[in-house]
Formats: C-alpha cells, sequence, structure tokens
C-alpha cells in the first residue's frame, strides 16, 4: 500500500501527515511546535529588545519538525517505510534566510548570533517597509513591466524587501551572506543536498515573471551594491511544481527512518498548495486559507492586472493556468490579539463557568446578535493591509464605541471586518474580469467558527464550501508529494483521487446580506479615506511611535 507524507510549515509549528495515495486517507499525524516560537522581543540568549514589526526565527527548529514529526507518523501507523514513496513540502511565504554557499545559516555561525539579520525573517516581519516603498518607487519611475503582475505594489513581506534591509541596516551580514533563499527551499537543500528554487516562492515572492528577475540595472538603481544580488545570491533556474527536487539523503534517511533516495517534491507555498486538496484545480474557485492571516488562491485561464493581488504566474497553482494570490495580513491574529489583551475579567469567568474557551464563549455570544445589533465597523489592518492597498503600514480602527459596547460586540465586529476584507480583495478581481465563481474556506478557523462562516457567505453573497480535511496544507502537500513520485499523471487526476471538500454548503440569508451590503458600504468609505492617502493619521502614529522609541521601528 502506498503512501506519501506531507510536511506543513506553519507560524508556529510543523506537521507531519501520512497519507494513503489511492484514495487521500488520513493515517496519521504529528505536530512539533518550534522550540524558539517567533522571535519578536528579543535573540535568544540577549536582552537586548528587538525593533517593532521584526519577526524572526531558528531555521534549526525547521530541522527538529522532520526529526520528531516523520518518526511520529511512521510509529502511529505502523507504516513500513518501504511504502512511503514520497516526501512533499509546504511552507509559510515569505520566510527567508542568509546561508553560506553551502546551505549553512549564518545565525547558527558564533560571529553572527547576534546579529537579527542574519536570522531567519518570517513572513510577518514587516519591518522592510521603507525598502518595499524604494522597490516600488524606483520600478515606477524605471517603468517596469513586472510591477503591474503584483498588483502595482510590492510588499514588505517578500524576499527582496527583507534582503535590501539588510544590505542597508547590517552590510556586513550581506557582505557575509552568500545564498538568499526562501525557508522553503532551504529545508529541500537539507533535505536532499540539492539547492533548488521553487517556481511558486520565485514567481509570487521574488519578482520572477515569464523566467525571469528584474534586470540587474533596476537592482543597481536600488542600491548600486545590490547590482548583482540576483548573479551572486540567488539561482536562476526554477523547479517546477510537482516535480521531484532530489531525493532523501542518507543521512536524513536515517534520522527520519524513511529510504534513502526517497523522491522529495520541489517546496510549495502553504497557501498555494491547500488547492489540489480542495479539488480546486478550475478556473473561478477562490480557496481562503484561513488562520494567523488569509491567503485567497485561485486559478483563470485569463491573465489580468488586479489591484493589490500579491502577483499571477502562469503554472503557479495549477499547470496550464495563471495562478492568482491575494491575502490578508491579521485574521486569526486580530482575534487572538482581542482575547488575549482586551477581553475583561468577567468574561473570563463567564466563560469558565460555561465550559468554554474564550473563542467558543465569545462566538456563542457574538451569535445571539442580529447584524448590525453592535453598531461597530472595523478596518481590519492591526496587522497592515496586505490585499488590495498593500501597505504594512495601516493599523486597525474601531469606530462605534460606546459606553455600552461588550466583549461580544467587539468580537463579532472583528470577524466581520475580516469578512469585508474579503469581499474588497472579490470584488477587486471582478473589476479587472477575473471572475470568482465559488468560495472554499480551510484552516482552523472556519473549521471550529460556524459564526465566521456564516458571516462570510452574508458579507460576501456567496455560498461557501469547507474543506474536507482539518489538514488541508499537509494533505496538499502529501499530493504534490505524489505527483513527485509519479503515482499519477497530473494535478487533477490527483486532486480528485486524494483532495477533500465536505458535504456542508453554508448559504448567504438574504435578510442578513441586506444590512451587511450597508454596512459594507461604511467599511469602504473608511478604507479609502484611511488606506488611500485621504488622512495619513495611522502613518503619523506609527512615526510617532517610531520616533518615542528612539527610531527602533
Amino acid at each position: 500500500m502506498p503512501y506519501t507524507i506531507g510536511v506543513d510549515f506553519g507560524t508556529e509549528s510543523g506537521r507531519a501527515l501520512l497519507v494513503d495515495v489511492a484514495d487521500g486517507r488520513e493515517i496519521a499525524t504529528a505536530v512539533f511546535p518550534y522550540p524558539h516560537g517567533v522571535i519578536d522581543q528579543h535573540l535568544p540568549g540577549s536582552s537586548k529588545p528587538l525593533p517593532p514589526d521584526w519577526a524572526l526565527q531558528d531555521p534549526r527548529d525547521y530541522l527538529d519538525v522532520f526529526r520528531h514529526t516523520i518518526p511520529a507518523v511512521l510509529k502511529e501507523s505502523g507504516a513500513d517505510p518501504r511504502d512511503v514513496i514520497g516526501l512533499g513540502v509546504d511552507f509559510t511565504s515569505c520566510t527567508i534566510l542568509p546561508t553560506k554557499a553551502d546551505g549553512t545559516p549564518l545565525c547558527v555561525l558564533p560571529e553572527y548570533r547576534d546579529q537579527p539579520h542574519a536570522w531567519v525573517k518570517l513572513w510577518k516581519h514587516h519591518a522592510s517597509q521603507p525598502q518595499a516603498d524604494q522597490i516600488t518607487e524606483t520600478a515606477r519611475r524605471m517603468n517596469q513591466p513586472w510591477l503591474n503582475r503584483y498588483g502595482g505594489k510590492i510588499s514588505s513581506e517578500w524576499l527582496f524587501s527583507k534582503a535590501l534591509q539588510i544590505l542597508q541596516e547590517a552590510p556586513e551580514v550581506y557582505a557575509a551572506t552568500e545564498r538568499i533563499i526562501e525557508a522553503g527551499d532551504w529545508v529541500i537543500w537539507q533535505l536532499t543536498g540539492v539547492e533548488t528554487r521553487s517556481a511558486c516562492m520565485a514567481g509570487y515572492k521574488a519578482l520572477v515573471q515569464d523566467g525571469h528577475y528584474p534586470p540587474s540595472e533596476y537592482f543597481a538603481a536600488l542600491d548600486p551594491r545590490f547590482a548583482d544580488v540576483v548573479e551572486t545570491r540567488m539561482q536562476t533556474q526554477f523547479a517546477k511544481l510537482g516535480d521531484a527536487a532530489g531525493g532523501l539523503t542518507a543521512g536524513w534517511a536515517a534520522l527520519t527512518g524513511l529510504r534513502e533516495g526517497l523522491p522529495v517534491a520541489v517546496a510549495i507555498i502553504d497557501a498555494h498548495v491547500a488547492n489540489p486538496a480542495v479539488k480546486a484545480t478550475k478556473p473561478g474557485q477562490m480557496v481562503m486559507i484561513m488562520g494567523t492571516s488569509t491567503c485567497q488562491i485561485m486559478s483563470s485561464d485569463q491573465l489580468s492586472e488586479v489591484d493589490g493581488m500579491a502577483g499571477v504566474v502562469m503554472g503557479g497553482i495549477v499547470p496550464g493556468l495563471y495562478g492568482y494570490e491575494a491575502g490578508q495580513a491579521g485574521v486569526g491574529d486580530i482575534f487572538a490579539w482581542f482575547v488575549n489583551h482586551a477581553v475583561p475579567p468577567e468574561v473570563h469567568a463567564a466563560a469558565q463557568a460555561a465550559g468554554l474557551n474564550l473563542h467558543e464563549y465569545l462566538e456563542r455570544e457574538a451569535a445571539l446578535q442580529k447584524p448590525g445589533e453592535h453598531g461597530l465597523i472595523a478596518l481590519d489592518w492591526w496587522n497592515g493591509n496586505r490585499s488590495t492597498l498593500v501597505d504594512a503600514n495601516l493599523s486597525g480602527l474601531l469606530v462605534g464605541l460606546t459606553l455600552g459596547t461588550r466583549a461580544p460586540d467587539i468580537y463579532r465586529a472583528l470577524i466581520e471586518a475580516t469578512a469585508y476584507g474579503t469581499r474588497a480583495i472579490i470584488e477587486a478581481f471582478e473589476a479587472r474580469g477575473v471572475a470568482v465563481t465559488e468560495l472554499i474556506a480551510a484552516g482552523g478557523l472556519p473549521e471550529k467558527n460556524a459564526l465566521l462562516r456564516q458571516i462570510y457567505a452574508d458579507v460576501t453573497g456567496r455560498t461557501l464550501r469547507l474543506a474536507g480535511s482539518a489538514q488541508t496544507p499537509a494533505l496538499g502537500a502529501a499530493i504534490f508529494a505524489a505527483l513527485a513520485a509519479g503515482a499519477y499523471p497530473n494535478m487533477d487526476a490527483a486532486a480528485e483521487a486524494m483532495g477533500k471538500l465536505k458535504d456542508e454548503v453554508v448559504t448567504p440569508i438574504p435578510a442578513h446580506q441586506a444590512v451587511y451590503d450597508a454596512l459594507y458600504a461604511d467599511y469602504k468609505t473608511l478604507y479609502d479615506y484611511f488606506g488611500r492617502g485621504a488622512n495619513d493619521v495611522m502613518k503619523r502614529l506609527k512615526a510617532i511611535r517610531r520616533e518615542a522609541r528612539g527610531g527602533m521601528e
């Protein structure tokens, strides 16, 4: 009986999933939390605070995921390792690290341990916003044709924004850097001994269009020292999704219990990997991967330039179709912020008395309300705006507070705000002729929160399908592993056999839609007023904070 293993690297942990290749049946799973978690306060062993908007990780935590989870799923399942025919990996993106030419991360070298720029920059590291602005402005000035493929604005989360920050703020670290690489590509390099660059990651996060990076003249215009960044620190050959990057090395075979030479699939972005796992291989199917943030992923047979999209790449998700990405930089993180920092003691006591955690209790109480009953509107920018504005310097807003406002009111308003943000993204696509015909939700949030599911259907006015697996990214990685092993001739066949959708369909409630249409109009007024330059108060507040903290931002 053939199996594959998908390993899903998230923000806080990594998960391995052993899957039956014949039908996608999930045999065993294991999770390993990163020992160092998200490093956003200070480096390990140091008391010196990191500046605001930094988010780092330790790459050795990623390797520990393989060491712990793969032996665990083999043991739990009792599967014969010889029956495992492929290994696939998905990874948060854009998560990058500087390394030496042999792949050694700079942060593990003693001379660079106390250098923040030597560590992994996690996807939600937003301190490179000034570099992102420079990249965008320079591309506009030079009329770079690739810029519109990214909605006309480059994100602080992407590879060259973070690489340029290293150069400008720590030139000695940049000088010591011989490779700048996505963490997903890096772990594949460690497993196989073969350095590859995923066409998916390069296309969406490293400005590769039609097989090419921007020209060296462009990088030189950013900074003369940056002119050769591609030639000296990148690769110009890109590995296709579904291909094998290489075979598992003898060392990693011994550490994991798998066989030497096992095909290891080319890495893929964690959001993009979900599409085959929910059978979304046709044009117009938008998949929302909802967790700490949300990525909206879809394919189309139409090439268009959509405001604020995070990229469009031919074959970036499904071979033969244009793959589009958009996203919201904070969703689950916003709900978690509220629960962790703004819920009063009496709500904690009531939740405990009801035998519920705080999220469950707030969901229950918020579900008793009618749309509009709380009188609130929020802008969902606690972590900036990824799409459609692509601006990490924006921040959250809550309007309508009174002395009668209570915690469940705010909780519901925050859920609604994230749904409004999704609607804004859908409307941006459709305004440019890219039809969105179906919504499919995956991830922990829609799996656990019935109120959220209904609000998203009501706000967008679309039926909502649900992923059939609670481990959608890991299942998707296992599907790509099956393709790399040659178990299926193409993605459609693999997705049909191994992908899963629930029978449940969430349908919009017409009376709710009418209220939300009116509220959304006010949301858009606020969206444009604060997000498109009419009022820069959010950015001024960030500047004041930066000044108050001694310029640390």
